[in-house]
């Protein structure tokens, strides 16, 4: 295999079954110049075993640490510290990506943009059918738009961000149009030295939402990068399971206070400082 050019970065968490799918789909990838590292945010025996008896055609690296809580974003860290490319790709657990996913964040990646994309939001149904093997990324395309009412019936979300456009066929317009101004954790590209510049992921939030892609959102905005869209391009489909969280009053109060006091650098991140604000500290 070619030497790798990027680092892609999965979160998982306890669900082996999802991530046994993701990374099947990371090894069908028409551009596989990555390194992978696993970033799991605890130390679940079931991925340790899976992760030992893997056959990875690519280099791979499973980082593990304490569960006391959620603490995605000191994970996130530490897989960047242990990452050894200059481009980084975030990934979570259960969303499988279309074939030409990792082509399109090479592709765009830049030193001063921020590449951003989403995922549909599967149901129960089609869910099982990937992880099964009734149903493989390359049909996605057909299976979404032939399924598009039913699947809207069955609590499927965000269909058409599973659309995958050919930037070279008669509808290349469309993803050109399709803005991104709020990143999204589980589909997010930026080189090592950006995220440095920001002083990494902010470990002040331990809570899910928010600290781990809007907070970055800001951050790198007032630091001067700018968000290119990949939708429709470096596409997902995210696994259907149920919601473990729906509160996000604390991290949105957090980050309030954190933009008033005007850094865009993190104290509690990659390198750990001692110019906190006491604001951000309550």
């Amino acid at each position: 295999m070619p030497r790798p050019v990027a680092s892609l970065i999965i979160s998982t968490y306890k669900n082996v079954e999802f991530l046994n799918a993701v990374i099947k789909s990371v090894f069908r990838q028409t551009d596989r110049r990555v390194e992978i590292i696993i970033s799991e945010d605890g130390e679940c025996e079931h991925t340790k075993e899976f992760v030992s008896e893997l056959r990875s055609p690519l280099p791979l690296r499973h980082l593990t640490q304490p569960d006391v809580g959620w603490r995605k974003n000191k994970a996130l860290n530490r897989a960047i510290l242990a990452s050894t490319t200059d481009y980084l790709i975030f990934i979570d657990g259960d969303c499988m990506l279309h074939p030409r996913f990792i082509e399109f964040h090479l592709k765009f990646a830049s030193d001063k943009s921020i590449l951003a994309g989403k995922r549909v939001k599967l149901d129960p149904h089609t869910s099982a059918l990937l992880l099964n093997d009734q149903l493989v990324v390359s049909q996605m395309n057909a299976y979404l738009l032939k399924n598009f009412t039913s699947l809207k019936r069955q609590k499927a979300k965000f269909i058409e961000e599973g659309i995958f456009i050919n930037p070279r066929g008669p509808f290349a317009f469309i993803p050109a149009i399709r803005a991104m101004h709020q990143l999204k954790g589980c589909n997010m590209s930026f080189s090592k030295k950006a995220i440095y510049s920001i002083n990494g992921f902010d470990e002040d939030y331990i809570n899910p939402a928010i600290g781990e892609d809007i907070d970055l959102t800001w951050r790198f905005k007032m630091a001067g990068f700018r968000i290119k869209s990949l939708r429709n391009l470096a596409v997902q489909y995210h696994l259907h399971h149920k919601e473990c969280w729906t509160e996000q009053v604390i991290n949105h109060d957090l980050m309030l206070r954190k933009q008033k006091s005007g850094s865009v650098i993190c104290s509690n991140g990659l390198i750990k400082t001692s110019l906190g604000n006491n604001c951000c500290q309550e």
